[in-house]
């Protein structure tokens, strides 16, 4: 064996061995270069995402965690004081940052790099395990130049999607030393991740019970150690239970909580791997320029076709692991490992199915899947001679594809050109905004601005109030009795302004294709808005949205 292929094998990083009763040996990767590395690659992606910190494309999404924060800032409660069907974990940790770093866009959006550099590390450690160190660094890569700049924000999935990503690393020190606080520290982190987002929370609980059975039934897991993940998994349920109980808040959380099992799959289902285009996106990535400018188009496009295959690799290779367990045929020592691993993702898989299985969702897992990858372009010990042929020419069009997705990301963002000074921080969009300047120009900061239905990110960044119990109002999802709560609070706080985007009904196509049509043509918070409220000035979003700036019929415009 040359030296270069020793220094490669993971099995070579380390001296210490480790045995798991009953078979096999598993040799933890721990060497100082690994961490080293893991330390680099962090302090890189750290940099390479602080490119994307103040550039925003007013996604509507992101201002959801962000004025959740603010209502706790202002001593608000969730669920008891306002509506949301997340746990209350983002909402939390982003109030508690603002309040040691400042009340800033760029505060939420620095917790996101952070976030982003982890996974990275998380990524390269995990794969490390059972590849080379060139392959667990290229999979890594990929997390940080194509995984959080996809939808760079300020959003529960990447806060959910890290603590899931350390959960699995704890899991697998725990097979690696079999020490208790490697359990403690695995359930606790499972927990957090439930208490973030309750369905990345769910499938993972799911798979990791279902890797534990697998590896209990077959003699590899000791019962302390499954006890001291139940003990760390408790402690942060009662802390929770203790203190929303304390505000009075526990019935309506645990509403909430459910809310989604009956609302949210109704207008948010699609089908498996949807792309979330336009028909102009269609047209332009397809059907416009030269022929190579189009099949360019396709290549930086492709990633999102290959992430929601990962997954289903994920489960073949849960199967395949089990049955070797079983049948005592080509077992590795990192069969163990794979079960652990692969029975988690196909967890979270199933979370994904059960929520919206769209390329987004898949993408906010992407550093999981991304260890998938690695398993596909580097493990020695899958014997399928095929793919052992193809993996140079799979692992040159990971480069390619993926390289070209990270630079079409970069080059979006360099695009931003136009600053605009909020009352959270300079933000930086692509195209011209007139919402934001306008709406500083004639509503005061601490103001109440029902901005409707579903953009609460102007509400942060201009540091105004919603009169209503929720942020945000989907139709088909939410509710005809949310709908009445938002026109009963315009009729009872005498709100003297809002924004009103009348072209809302335009992205249900894209974005919700399975909303009913007869709640798009029948909005009753519209009609209550255009019987109510005339237009002061029409004005246009950086995405191209037209919105307009509406007061009460019986005030002049300002």
């Amino acid at each position: 064996m040359s030296s270069s292929s020793a220094t490669d094998d993971p099995r070579q990083l380390s001296s210490e061995r480790v045995t798991i009763p009953g078979l096999a040996e598993i040799i933890p990767p721990r060497a100082h270069k690994d961490s080293v590395i893991a330390l680099l690659l962090f302090l890189a992606s750290l940099a390479y995402l602080f490119l994307f910190r103040r550039y925003s494309a007013m996604d509507p999404d992101e201002g959801i965690v962000l004025q959740g924060a603010e209502r706790i800032l202002r001593g608000e409660v969730p669920y008891r004081d306002f509506f949301s069907f997340y746990t209350p974990g983002s909402f939390y940790l982003v109030a508690g940052m603002f309040r040691v770093f400042g009340d800033s866009f760029v505060v939420g959006r620095t917790s996101i790099a952070i976030v982003g550099s982890g996974l990275s590390g998380v990524t390269y450690l995990l794969a490390r395990r059972v590849c080379s160190w060139r392959i667990a660094l290229l999979t890594a890569g990929l997390t940080m130049t194509t995984t959080t700049p996809y939808r760079f924000l300020v959003l529960h999935n990447w806060y959910a999607t890290f603590f899931g990503c350390l959960s699995l690393y704890s899991a697998v020190r725990l097979l690696e030393s079999h020490k208790i606080k490697w359990a403690f520290a695995t359930g606790s982190l499972v927990a957090l991740t439930v208490l973030i987002e309750q369905s990345t929370g769910a499938g993972l609980c799911l798979g990791l019970m279902l890797g534990y059975v697998v590896l209990r039934f077959f003699g590899r897991i000791p019962s302390s150690q499954i006890t001291a993940v139940w003990i760390g998994f408790i402690w942060p349920w009662i802390v929770l239970l203790l203190y929303f109980g304390s505000k009075g808040s526990l019935g309506a959380m645990l509403q909430d909580w459910v809310w989604p099992l009956h609302h949210y799959a109704r207008s948010n289902h699609v089908f498996y791997g949807y792309q979330n285009w336009t028909e102009a996106d269609r047209t332009a990535n397809f059907y416009t320029g030269a022929l190579w400018v189009r099949v360019a188009k396709f290549v930086a496009i492709s990633p999102g076709f290959v992430m929601p295959v990962l997954p289903l690799a994920a489960v073949a290779w849960l199967t395949l692991e089990t049955f070797q367990i079983k049948r005592r045929e080509c077992y590795s020592s990192n069969s163990e490992y794979f079960v652990l691993l692969s029975s988690a993702l196909s967890g979270l898989f199933l979370s994904v199915l059960m929520v919206r299985p769209d390329v987004t969702h898949f993408l906010y897992l992407a550093p999981l899947w991304n260890v998938v990858l690695a398993w596909i372009l580097g493990v020695r010990e899958l014997r399928l001679s095929l793919l052992r042929k193809v993996r140079p020419y799979l692992a040159a069009y990971v480069c390619i594809a993926f390289g070209a997705m990270s630079l079409a990301l970069l080059l979006n963002v360099n695009s931003g050109k136009n600053l605009i000074e909020t009352h959270r921080g300079v933000v930086m969009t692509k195209s011209q905004d007139t919402v934001l300047p306008y709406l500083q120009s004639h509503v005061t900061a601490g103001d109440t601005l029902l901005v409707y239905p579903y953009l609460p990110l102007y509400n942060y960044l201009t540091d105004t109030v919603s009169p209503a119990r929720l942020d945000f109002f989907q139709p088909g999802m939410n509710t005809a009795e949310q709908a009445q709560q938002i026109i009963g609070s315009l009729q009872a706080s005498k709100a003297h302004a809002l924004l009103f985007e009348p072209s809302f009904a335009e992205k249900f196509a894209s974005t919700w294709p399975n909303t009913p049509l007869t709640v798009v043509a029948h909005d009753p918070v519209g009609d209550f808005i255009v019987r109510n409220y005339h237009i002061c000035e029409p004005l246009k979003g950086t995405s191209g949205w037209l919105f307009q700036f509406m007061v009460r019929k019986s005030d002049s415009c300002p």
